[in-house]
């Protein structure tokens, strides 16, 4: 799919000039300019993905009229149906409304057909504490039917059945039954979700099966089912590889929370402010057939043998990104529900990768010569469970730009929680050549990556392709948090990107979106100077 973005500014092609909104020009303001009920000084960012002009980002003030309600904002969309081509009573299913601490009020909607929401796309509304809308972005689909060609003919348990088949995995190899301190867990997710599913402007009927295990291999399927037929639509296994006291891998000794039970000490920690807990396995070696894995146990509450490194790294760096996200932005675990942070470390043999599988954290011991132990690294740690909370809000597609800025955001967080330098894994990565790292903020090309969009990479969109260069093309984004961290300080950072992320980006967002999300949080929480610092940053790496 070729995204088609462009951003229109008072330094570009469309100025939202005062005279649109003057008495005696509205009518053929109207005729000639989409945009003429909003107001003078909004910026749009165009999006021509979904069959027909539309803004992906619009901000600025954007309503007369005071909106405080969903039917203040249907409103508001029926007024300015000729900008955003759609009708909120047919086409918007509302999900919810919150405020949050700056009295900002977010409005969230599902594109809908039939009542059947269109997946992997949301609509938001942002007003200010007054109720003027300041924000509208997401993904409208203007070219969506008013109904679907297909009729439901599978039921969510047909769907999950041709999922199955169509991945080769027999179901009881991944639905294991394991004993753990909180009682008996299964190793299997599986979600069936009737949705519509849209692939160049082709809208139909499916199931959105997801399907997260650890064995007979790590895995957390996305596969869309077609709901009359049975057909496969598209599938990806959106695994997101990084390429008491105990001794962590580089020898250091650190303070780990531990559990006392039965006169054992385990590496599980209740100490959170969370219903669920941070606990750490270990697969010794087995792959696919012993996860979780094994409780790490010790008689003296010291964890300091040699195959405890792994563990104690895993442990004790899963609870410090608990406690960045918690005591920086009040989030409560991965998904804000306070849910299990599970880490199994020594999986596999020679496994080269560290994963998030859609419910746990895996950790490889390397190869020793391309990796050591890859828990060892706590901007590692940070970036795989930023994927987790990218899952739970933003919801990025792991394809192309979304997928890219998916790679970006978890480099740059794990960047936030390891700021001494620009560098990713390098604690981990090549252990015999120093210096060396994965990927570099501050010069993607020093690692492979381009820095400036007049280098963006287009790749096929395959598994071979790296689905569209997410790991890529994710160094254009890095240099511009580089550019944002020194424009405007680490402090400001962490908190502009923190609301980008949950509040104004959405599965389908561009490299423009993205750009567009990160000045509108700067702006909401700094001002004007902060939010043209963070435009700077972007302009630097050409995207605008």
């Amino acid at each position: 799919m070729t995204l088609k973005n462009k951003w229109m500014s008072a330094a570009s092609a469309v100025v939202l000039s005062a005279s649109l909104l003057s008495v005696g020009g509205a009518a053929s303001a109207k005729e000639s300019d989409p945009a003429a009920n909003v107001k003078a000084d909004s910026k749009i960012n165009w999006s021509e993905q979904f069959s027909g002009k539309v803004p992906s980002f619009a901000r600025g003030k954007l309503s007369s009229k005071s909106v405080h309600n969903e039917k203040d904002v249907k409103k508001f969309f029926k007024e300015n149906k000729d900008l955003f081509k759609i009708d909120p009573d047919m086409k918007l299913t509302f999900v919810k409304q919150e405020t949050d601490k700056l009295g900002m009020t977010h409005y969230t909607f599902v594109p809908s057909i039939q009542n059947v929401p269109i997946d992997t796309s949301r609509v938001m509304v942002h007003t200010d504490k007054d109720g003027n809308v300041v924000a509208v972005n997401g993904e409208l689909h203007p070219g969506a039917p008013d109904k679907v060609k297909q009729s439901k003919k599978l039921s969510k348990k047909d769907a999950l059945t041709a999922a199955w088949k169509e991945i080769g995995v027999d179901k009881s190899q991944a639905d294991k039954k394991v004993k753990t301190l909180k009682g008996e867990k299964s190793t299997l997710t599986e979600k069936s979700d009737l949705v519509v599913f849209n692939k160049d402007d082709q809208y139909t009927l499916a199931y959105h099966v997801q399907l997260q295990f650890a064995e007979p291999y790590p895995a957390n399927w996305q596969i869309w089912v077609n709901a009359e037929d049975g057909s496969i639509l598209k599938s990806i296994n959106q695994v997101n590889d990084a390429t008491g006291t105990g001794t962590g891998v580089l020898g250091d000794t650190k303070s780990v929370n531990t559990y006392y039970y039965n006169s054992t000490y385990y590496l599980f920690d209740i100490s959170k402010p969370m219903n669920g807990v941070i606990e750490t396995l270990d697969n010794y070696n087995g792959g696919d057939s012993y996860l979780p894995g094994y409780y790490i146990t010790e008689t003296t509450n010291k964890f300091t043998k040699e195959r405890e490194k792994a563990a104690v790294d895993a442990h004790y760096y899963a609870g410090k990104v608990f406690d960045f996200y918690y005591n920086n932005f009040g989030r409560v675990s991965w998904d804000n529900q306070g849910s299990d942070i599970t880490s199994t470390v020594h999986y596999g043999s020679n496994y080269n990768n560290a994963a998030w599988i859609g419910n746990q954290m895996i950790y490889g011991d390397g190869d020793g010569s391309t990796f050591t132990y890859l828990s060892g690294a706590n901007d590692v740690v940070a970036h795989e469970l930023t994927h987790a909370v990218t899952q739970t809000t933003a919801g990025l597609n792991y394809e192309n730009q979304p997928g890219a800025l998916n790679e970006s955001f978890s480099d740059v967080f794990g960047y936030f929680l390891d700021p001494g330098d620009w560098l990713m894994g390098e604690d981990v990565y090549t252990p015999y050549k120093s210096g060396d790292a994965l990927r570099s903020l501050s010069n993607p090309p020093l690692y492979g990556q381009p820095d400036n969009m007049s280098n963006y990479q287009n790749l096929p969109n395959t598994s071979a392709g790296d689905w569209g260069g997410v790991h890529t093309n994710s160094g254009i984004p890095n240099k511009a948090a580089y550019y944002t961290v020194n424009n405007v300080g680490l402090a400001k950072a962490e908190q502009i990107y923190y609301r980008a992320l949950t509040v104004y980006m959405t599965p389908n967002s561009t490299f423009s979106d993205a750009r567009a999300a990160l000045v509108q949080s700067a702006q909401d929480l700094y001002g004007s100077s902060t939010a043209s610092s963070v435009a700077a940053a972007w302009n630097n790496v050409g995207v605008y």
